[in-house]
């Protein structure tokens, strides 16, 4: 069996599922004309703002990854202190009951009266 399915080797045709005529099919059950319609009908006239953006011209994935890659080359690699200098440690069976074992001090339970006069 042959599947005719375009190569997904741009981030766009990976990612963004609609094409024109899915696009327009959705405009025209909603009785829009465009998309700019859509937005002037959904976003309130107070809140929208009809400055152009200054955005360059998208860059294909595999020069994105290169550029990134090129910037991360930069980056120097130190050595990780995290954990240095720990040493095992013998907690008091006096903390361990009264603080770690104690659930007073992790939970929101409040005991009844009959399990504090029980112990607990």
């Amino acid at each position: 069996m042959y599947l005719n399915i375009p190569p997904a080797d741009m981030f766009i045709d990976r990612h963004i599922g609609l094409d024109g005529d899915e696009i327009n099919a959705m405009l025209s059950t909603l009785g829009l004309k465009s998309l700019e319609d859509l937005v002037q009908k959904t976003i309130p006239a107070e809140i929208l703002d009809d400055t152009p953006l200054n955005i360059g011209v998208a860059a294909d994935e595999l020069n994105t990854i290169k550029s990134l890659r090129s910037i991360a080359g930069k980056n120097k690699v130190t050595r990780s202190y995290i954990g240095m200098g720990y040493t095992g440690t013998i907690t008091p069976s006096v903390i361990l009951r009264n603080i770690l074992e104690n659930p007073g001090w992790y939970t929101q339970y409040t005991p009844y009266q009959a399990e504090i006069s029980q112990g607990r």
